[in-house]
């Protein structure tokens, strides 16, 4: 007989892990019958056609690849309900809590095709074997000898906080995945979230939750903004793609018209509940570029920008573009060690133009680095894990932006503020 299980999937600053596993138990169980190393559990990351993922053997060497599978480590086992809420009282629903972050192989829930020039990112389909291998119990109630291999169901409630259109025609509306706010109290104001390379493609949700997108759900972070809609569309390519299908400093994109086209959908089909005097766009690296394509053209329609390591070269930014957004209210985050998009080519200079033409409400949060502050990741010496330099979305998301680019605070009203506090003051 086989016996299930069920997977439980958190969004978090480093995306969606496989946080736990829920085993469904023969019987009930009590705390103190359990112990880490009461199971073992093996994985395999597999595609939708149920082939193994090859993944590159590190973040730096990319040349080589190798197979998604291996063993997870335990990190708490108790007794729990349906959903892994530990439980004081025994249980049928065992919960293994696990191990995740980049330390932890095999632990993402996410697989990029790095293989491919866009790189987008798939949810896996995760394939576990959960293994007994110490007795529970005594007697004529010991249970030994489970295996656990059939998934009956995988939870990711962040995820499920979004709703998605999908369009029927990508050349006039892009598909997108969207988050509907309280409603009481008035019109709410609208968050675009414009989404990495990375989250491209064809499966929506990855625009919105292949990164900690759903932080802006998040109670602490509606009531900032009274309540707000979030907005997610996914590009098919990616945001740089000016045709040709390939990445470049051309600092076009066939996307432009589609995607304000898309925007004025989503106004239009909620158009007695969004606040259209509090339009806010934002988003990370090829994100950040279409940020700046949106604000470059069309500086009116937003009551304000947030675009986070952009990749719009400054180059062609023009002087006419500088006069237009030197009045719109903008926040820039980025890393100074980011490697994939320099900051002197890209994000300074255009800071830099922006306040010698008289820029009165830009900020520049520029991070020397970008380490973990909420997660405890480790690195191989137990010190705090280092990001790579390019992944500024992740103090921005977490509402850590809070230093201009001269290191002092950002200050409204004699308030310090932070990037979404000051996001939410924002208005045409």
């Amino acid at each position: 007989m086989r016996n299930l299980y069920y997977q439980m999937i958190d969004v978090t600053d480093f995306g969606p892990y496989v946080t736990k596993l829920i085993l469904a138990m023969p019987r009930k169980v009590a705390a103190d019958e359990l112990s880490k190393d009461s199971f073992n559990v093996f994985v395999e990351m597999l595609s939708k056609k149920g082939d193994i993922i090859e993944l590159p053997k590190s973040f730096i060497e990319r040349d080589e690849f190798v197979p998604s599978k291996g063993y997870r480590v335990i990190k708490d086992v108790y007794p729990s309900d349906i959903k892994g809420n530990r439980s004081s009282e025994p249980s049928r629903y065992v919960t293994l809590e696990l191990e995740i972050g980049p330390a932890y192989k095999c632990s993402s829930a996410l697989a990029a095709d790095f293989r491919n020039i866009n790189g987008h990112e798939r949810y896996t389909v995760n394939d576990y074997v959960v293994t007994q291998i110490k007795e529970i119990g005594e007697g004529d109630e010991q249970l030994r000898g489970l295996v656990f291999d059939l998934c009956a169901g995988v939870f990711n409630p962040k995820k499920e906080r979004f709703l998605e259109y999908d369009s029927e025609d990508e050349s006039k509306i892009l598909r997108y995945g969207y988050f509907i706010p309280e409603l009481k109290g008035g019109k709410k104001p609208l968050i675009v979230w414009l989404h990495g390379a990375g989250e491209g493609g064809d499966d929506t949700s990855i625009s919105y939750s292949g990164n900690k997108v759903p932080a802006l759900t998040e109670k602490w972070a509606q009531d900032k903004f009274g309540g707000a809609f979030i907005l997610s569309p996914q590009c098919p390519t990616m945001w740089l793609d000016n045709g040709s299908g390939e990445y470049g400093d051309s600092g076009e994109s066939r996307y432009v018209q589609v995607l304000k086209d898309t925007i004025d959908h989503f106004i239009d089909r909620f158009e007695y509940v969004i606040d259209t005097d509090r339009i806010y766009v934002g988003g990370d690296s090829n994100g950040g570029f279409m940020t700046m394509r949106m604000i470059m053209d069309y500086p009116d329609f937003f009551a304000a920008a947030f675009p986070i390591c952009e990749a719009m070269i400054d180059e062609k930014i023009t002087d006419a573009h500088i006069e237009k957004m030197k009045e719109l209210p903008i926040w820039f985050t980025h890393a100074k060690n980011d490697p994939i998009v320099v900051p002197e080519k890209y994000v300074k200079p255009t800071y830099d133009r922006l306040m010698k033409a008289g820029a009165k409400n830009v900020h520049f949060t520029f991070w020397d680095k970008i380490m973990d502050l909420h997660m405890g990741f480790k690195d191989e010496n137990g010190n705090p894990f280092e990001y790579l330099g390019h992944f500024a979305w992740i103090p921005m998301l977490n509402d850590d932006c809070r230093l201009d680019y001269d290191g002092k605070p950002v200050v409204v009203s004699g308030k310090e503020v932070t990037l979404l506090d000051w996001l939410a003051l924002q208005k045409k």
